[in-house]
């Protein structure tokens, strides 16, 4: 038996097992549910609509993102915290959230083999048995690191949005303290304020305003608010707003100043990108504008050449 066919017989025997174990588990859920169904004293029958089972779907499809989570869970608690943090950057604070992203990146990797398991092999240009293999690890791989590579994007979005919103909220804050509010009154008249131009930044703002009305310590309230973002430029903000708290002076003042500085910032950082534009634009100049401005301004000369030398040489040669 040729290394071919003992690759297709191990993918086939891979999916058929993976299928296997979909199946049952699905088929135990389901009996799991009849029987509380009868216990409850329903059926099956009873207001069985699109809507309920557009539900049932996503019931089994959760539950098999949590069998997938429970088998790719973390190795450690600190690496479970990291995926914590990383998902309320994101804007998913769902408890359910690191098992669906954990369930998930599993999933994809079986997905991911799944469908290049189906794909003929003379797509494929007959590989040996090492570069199928390879394949077959370059696909896992694909499929298990994707979701993170997304919630890297997500996060990243969510931060620059959220920092380019702090300007504009530091403005409204520093209003809003001047006209006699105190900070906590502050926060949550900003969050209000900022709802239509800035939502990921009134969303952090009405948390860190429910915390404070909840009981939650102002400090620990603003390090809760500095952790969920991972701001530098909040960071920064937090502890101000610590210490003025802490040693009793002009919030006002302390905002005023704050401002100014990260406008200045701003504006440092805006000058920079227009530095670097030109080292940026150096490479599309070469390979693409001025090739193409060459041959607009030069290939015109060179066919009247052609045109005009060609019949003279071919004359003169005779």
């Amino acid at each position: 038996m040729d290394v071919p066919m003992i690759a297709a017989l191990v993918t086939f025997l891979a999916v058929l097992l993976v299928s296997s174990a979909v199946f049952f588990y699905f088929n135990a859920r389901e009996a799991v549910q009849t029987w509380r169904r009868r216990a409850d004293g329903r059926a099956w029958g009873d207001g069985a609509t699109s809507e309920g089972i557009a539900e049932q779907v996503a019931v089994q499809f959760h539950g098999l993102l949590e069998w997938f989570a429970q088998m790719n869970q973390p190795s450690s608690v600190e690496e479970t915290r990291a995926v914590r943090r990383q998902l309320i950057s994101a804007g998913y604070r769902s408890g359910k959230a690191p098992m669906v992203f954990l369930g998930s990146r599993l999933m994809l990797a079986v997905v991911m083999v799944c469908l290049l398991a189906v794909v003929p092999v003379n797509f494929l240009g007959f590989p040996t048995f090492s570069n199928l293999v390879f394949y077959y690890v370059l696909a896992a791989a694909c499929g298990y690191y994707a979701p993170a590579l997304w919630l890297r994007r997500t996060k990243a979005a969510r931060q620059d949005a959220v920092q380019r919103a702090i300007p504009d909220a530091l403005d409204l804050m520093l209003v809003c303290v001047e006209a006699g509010l105190g900070l906590d009154q502050a926060l949550g008249r900003v969050g209000e304020e900022v709802k239509r131009t800035h939502p990921e930044l009134s969303d952090e703002l009405n948390i860190l305003a429910l915390e404070l009305r909840t009981g939650v310590s102002r400090q620990e309230a603003l390090r809760n608010f500095a952790l969920r973002t991972d701001l530098e430029e909040v960071r920064n903000l937090v502890a101000l707003l610590v210490q003025t708290d802490r040693f009793g002076t002009s919030i006002g003042q302390a905002l005023r100043v704050h401002a100014e500085a990260m406008r200045s910032t701003r504006r440092l950082k805006a000058e920079e990108l227009a530095a670097k534009l030109p080292v940026k634009l150096l490479v599309p100049l070469i390979f693409f504008i001025f090739p193409s401005m060459f041959i607009v301004l030069i290939g015109p000369a060179c066919i009247q050449m052609v045109r005009v030398l060609f019949p003279t040489m071919n004359g003169g040669g005779q």
